[in-house]
């Protein structure tokens, strides 16, 4: 009998929790876990959004530098190309910032990772409008070719 295998990871740890300030939901990366808003539990699509952009955070920390710089670059042509709206406000504010006074290496990689989630959330969510999803179809589309391909090619690290 071969000997059990450790996960290389711990479990995600997902708690609902009273209410939030300002936000739906926080991740902790350290400790794995993701606390929900408990009132997201009265909204099933909403709960999907934010838990499946939640969950996209420790698919971006494990996610190798290639596939980030491949996600950035695309972003950065967007900004370049003055591309506007987001797929979420986490994204939306934090590219506001960006545009407003060019963003610091740290703001850039926020935002890098929140557009990653913000688009995961939208890619995976039983919505297809949300007040928050304001990004263009072009871009959106752009978006959506680049997630077929990386679920096409690899399986997503958590």
């Amino acid at each position: 009998m071969p000997p059990s295998r450790k996960p290389k990871f711990a479990p995600l740890k997902l708690e609902a929790c009273q209410p939030l300030e300002r936000v739906h939901a926080r991740t902790n990366l350290r400790q794995r876990t993701i606390e929900l808003d408990q009132a997201l539990l009265a909204d099933a699509p909403e709960f999907v959004r934010i838990t499946v952009h939640e969950i996209f955070h420790f698919v971006w920390r494990r996610l190798d530098n290639a596939t980030r710089l491949s996600w950035q670059q695309m972003v950065e042509g967007e900004l370049r190309q003055q591309v506007p709206g987001e797929l979420g406000w986490s994204a939306e504010w934090r590219k506001a910032k960006i545009v407003e006074d060019g963003g610091s290496p740290r703001r850039w990689r926020e935002y890098a990772c929140e557009s990653f989630c913000d688009t995961a959330a939208w890619y995976f969510s039983p919505r297809r409008t949300h007040p928050e999803f304001t990004l263009g179809r072009g871009a959106r589309s752009i978006r959506k070719r680049w997630f077929d391909h990386l679920l096409a090619t690899r399986p997503l690290p958590l």
